[in-house]
């Protein structure tokens, strides 16, 4: 794969075969982000679990207290007084069966985060087969299947992210955009690595976190010193 100038320049002015403290590591992945848009920052955590298990599966939710520097345009189902107050907590979209055909059949899927009150997953699993796939269904684990919409929605807008394992044992996060300032990026960093910690399965035997990387949307990454986090 060509790579261009500035990722080049960006790999050069670190160390990659290094593992750095958390600062440092913010510092240097901000630093590489030199793209013409406002680059997201990712973080990267492998893990030593094994989600083929039900037992060593990660799956929750954590409010980042600055944001993730998107705007995320929320689903919600829900009928009657629960729908109005989806509503007036900000959702973008609320809605119940009338919603199916046009996700089914015509192929919308103009929303980021799909909330649902219990009594709407019958209506909602008619959909699995599109939600699913693009990690949209709702989830009682992540708060998204809950009769609390107001604070669903708020906790949403307010920069809520979901972390769950991918197919290879992988957490992939945003933890904010390169915008932020140093300050900001870490304390994203410290809350998602704190609730990552507290996730860690009890029937896991051997290594949990076995490497942290960040890295932002164009940039080279930069690994992390595991040691140091695990035991902070």
């Amino acid at each position: 794969m060509k790579r261009g100038k500035k990722y080049i320049d960006a790999v050069k002015a670190y160390d990659k075969t290094a593992q750095y403290d958390q600062e440092e590591a913010v510092s240097i992945v901000k630093k590489s982000a030199v793209a013409k848009f406002d680059e997201t920052i990712e973080c990267h955590i492998r893990t030593g679990c094994d989600g083929r298990h039900a037992d060593q599966q990660i799956r929750g939710a954590v409010v980042l207290p600055n944001g993730t520097g998107k705007t995320v345009k929320v689903l919600v189902f829900a009928k009657g007084p629960k729908a109005d107050e989806a509503e007036a907590a900000g959702a973008d979209y609320v809605g119940a069966d009338e919603l199916i055909p046009k996700i089914q059949n015509e192929g919308w899927l103009d929303f980021d985060v799909v909330v649902a009150t219990p009594d709407m997953m019958g209506v909602v699993g008619r959909l699995g087969r599109v939600l699913g796939p693009k990690g949209l269904m709702p989830n009682p684990k992540a708060g998204t299947v809950t009769m609390d919409v107001t604070k669903a929605v708020n906790e949403i807008k307010a920069g809520k992210i979901e972390y769950r394992l991918d197919k290879s044992n992988i957490v992939h996060v945003p933890v904010g955009k390169a915008s932020f300032s140093e300050e900001q990026l870490n304390e994203n960093f410290n809350a998602l690595m704190e609730a990552i910690l507290k996730a860690k399965p009890a029937a896991l035997k051997g290594t949990y976190i076995k490497s942290v990387t960040l890295t932002s949307t164009m940039g080279p990454g930069v690994k992390l010193n595991v040691t140091k986090l695990v035991n902070a």
